[in-house]
């Protein structure tokens, strides 16, 4: 069995989302629809406040702008955030 280091903060979606903040994300939604804009902020239920944000195809080409939005966090499948925070 392997040692875990110690240093190694344990991150939780929601802390990782604090940690995203006036980044840019992508999230992924289960009826396959892609929106990427700057984290505002998020709460205990992972809804979310996008600013600056815009509906993406499959391509990652621009399809609508929308400014600021909110998405719901039951509505979520997944979050892509830049490396840069991970580390």
């Amino acid at each position: 069995m392997v040692a875990r280091p110690t240093t190694v903060e344990q991150l939780t979606p929601l802390k990782l989302m604090f940690r995203c903040v006036n980044d840019v994300i992508t999230v992924y939604l289960k009826d396959n629809t892609q929106y990427r804009g700057v984290l505002i902020s998020a709460d205990q239920n992972m809804n979310l406040i996008l600013d600056d944000a815009e509906e993406i195809n499959s391509n990652g080409e621009t399809k609508i702008k929308y400014g600021k939005i909110l998405v719901r966090g039951n509505n979520i499948l997944y979050i892509s955030v830049p490396p840069t925070v991970l580390i």
